[in-house]
């Protein structure tokens, strides 16, 4: 597979981070990826599923929130997380201007996405994939964490671990069954952090994505 590997500086209020696109050589749709509250965008995870999309030709910018950035280990409040969702999405919009644009990421990431999206719609983000909404804290289950996504009327993708620790199966299917724009895929056996034996989910991951962009947001089935 052949893609580019492009790094880039994003401004916030009164601070920078850093991203990375991996863009392949024919690009059909754009994908801003947050990371989880333990990790950055460098993570094997996030890298291994960045390139799979790639040979998917479905570019993906990674990036880093502030506290990741500055190493350090409690994450940032709602309001400054949500500063570095608002510059990701920018800038992969000023970078594919006219191609489907897809946002969200893992865990923390995607629900700072969620939320970020819920109080800021914008015309050209066209839906939101979460790989593992991390629905309640593990061992609380509950589902306040859902509540702001009734004001997103966009397409979203919730790919989910059936033996997700924090996001208790049946509840994350009641969460995605109450919104019509909801689409829910189950990956049987896999925890938040998509293991299941030693089975490599990436690829359908990947292949989850691109079949509901093309579904759903935004592409043209080949």
């Amino acid at each position: 597979m052949s893609y580019e590997v492009k790094p880039f500086i994003l401004s916030l209020k009164n601070e920078t981070t850093s991203a990375e696109l991996y863009e392949p050589a024919t690009t059909k749709a754009i994908y801003v990826f947050a990371h989880g509250a333990g990790t950055n965008m460098h993570h094997k995870f996030m890298k291994d599923l960045a390139v799979e999309l790639a040979s998917l030709q479905i570019a993906t910018l990674r990036y880093n929130f502030l506290y990741t950035e500055q190493m350090k280990k409690r994450p940032d409040v709602p309001a400054v997380a949500h500063q570095a969702v608002a510059a990701a999405i920018a800038k992969a919009h000023a970078l594919f201007p006219t191609l489907p644009l897809i946002a969200g990421g893992k865990s923390f990431g995607g629900r700072m996405t969620s939320q970020y999206i819920s109080a800021n719609p914008l015309p050209y983000v066209n839906g939101l994939a979460f790989v593992g909404f991390p629905l309640h804290p593990a061992g609380k289950p509950g589902v306040d964490r859902a509540e702001h996504l009734a004001a997103i009327k966009i397409p979203m993708l919730f790919l989910q671990g059936t033996n997700d620790a924090l996001a208790t199966w049946n509840l994350i299917s009641e969460v995605c069954a109450t919104f019509p724009q909801a689409t829910l895929a189950a990956f049987e056996g896999a925890d938040h952090s998509f293991k299941a034996g030693k089975k490599n989910l990436i690829p359908e991951l990947a292949m989850k994505i691109q079949e509901w962009i093309e579904r759903y947001a935004g592409i043209n089935a080949a």
